[in-house]
């Protein structure tokens, strides 16, 4: 720590002598103020003592053994160089961040650095998952005839919790009234909301729109015009949502980011509930020949360069694992190669 004034005329041929009148560890405090022609010995996180205005970093300067209390300054100094000033990050009176903020770790850095050691944030929802079919089995089980995997939960979940969900998995159910009823009346008694996976559609054995009606509860509203995902059911009972997904895995996920991640961000008070975008442009032509807005799965890379990630049919996968953005192509329209598209990330 120096006065600039001092320094002014440093340079490594002309170097100036000061004089040593102590050293401050960071965490401690020089008492009283640098007399003139004087320096002190700082350390990163060092407070300033009184009197300087400047800093000289240590590889500008050269000791002299013979005198131990003499410090050359080899270079000059402005004023205010090397130093922090209190206040130049965030100054008294500044709104740190605005409520319906998502916190990211570097906020929540800001937050520890004012001394805040708590702030009061949306509680995080828990919420069930369910997957309706009796073709279904959990990994690891043995498959038989007419027999699937189960997969939604597993993706389902994840995207539950990036949104600041608790996701609580619950057992598969049987393509059955009662025992469709009797998981709904379970997951709503432990859960703030419940996402069902499959069971909304018009068949025979499509239960859960009905297991609604049989626990008091009230339907919203069905069905959405969206490509994949048509089968939606929203509904409320005994003060909780359900969101009823299409079993599709791809019809699933499409309706999870539009209509479920908004409505658990929101939940949370989240004040920007819409999937980050990124800009593009096609390097293959997309096309939609039906009469659906259709969100095609494609993989858009650092350079904005936008591909389709494969088979598009909403039970395909492989495309969907590919895939870490949507591009959404309006009804009967084939966006060309070449075009500018907006890519909305999921991935």
């Amino acid at each position: 720590a120096v006065r600039a004034a001092d320094v002014a005329l440093a340079r490594p041929e002309t170097p100036v002598c000061l004089h040593l009148s102590g050293r401050v560890p960071a965490g401690e405090n020089f008492s009283g103020d640098l007399a003139p022609g004087s320096c002190i010995r700082l350390f990163t996180g060092s407070p300033l003592p009184g009197g300087a205005d400047a800093v000289v970093m240590q590889e500008d300067t050269r000791l002299d053994p013979a005198s131990p209390e003499a410090v050359w300054i080899l270079e000059q100094a402005r004023p205010w160089e090397n130093v922090r000033l209190r206040g130049e990050d965030i100054k008294a009176g500044t709104t740190l961040m605005e409520a319906g903020t998502i916190l990211n770790p570097g906020q929540l850095s800001l937050l520890a650095a004012t001394g805040l050691g708590e702030v009061v944030v949306g509680a995080q929802p828990v919420i069930g998952l369910l997957a309706t079919g009796s073709e279904l089995k959990e990994a690891g089980e043995r498959l038989g005839p007419g027999q699937i995997y189960e997969s939604n939960r597993a993706g389902l979940g994840a995207l539950i919790a990036r949104a600041g969900g608790c996701p609580v998995v619950l057992p598969l159910v049987q393509d059955n009234r009662a025992a469709t009823r009797a998981a709904l009346d379970a997951a709503l008694a432990q859960c703030d909301a419940v996402v069902t996976c499959g069971g909304v559609s018009v068949g025979e054995m499509d239960f859960v729109k009905r297991a609604l009606a049989d626990a008091g509860g009230e339907l919203e509203f069905w069905k959405v015009a969206i490509k994949p995902g048509r089968p939606f059911v929203f509904g409320r009972c005994a003060g909780k949502f359900l969101f009823g997904l299409p079993g599709n895995p791809v019809s699933a996920l499409v309706t999870f980011l539009f209509l479920v991640r908004p409505a658990l961000l929101r939940w949370q008070g989240a004040s920007e509930v819409n999937l980050p975008g990124h800009p593009g442009v096609l390097a293959e032509a997309l096309s939609n020949s039906g009469e659906r807005p259709h969100f095609l799965r494609v993989v858009v890379d650092a350079s904005g360069k936008v591909s389709s990630a494969g088979v598009q049919a909403a039970h395909v996968l492989s495309s969907l694992a590919a895939s870490n953005g949507l591009v959404e192509a309006p009804p009967g329209v084939t966006l060309p190669a070449g075009a500018g598209v907006h890519v909305l990330l999921w991935g």
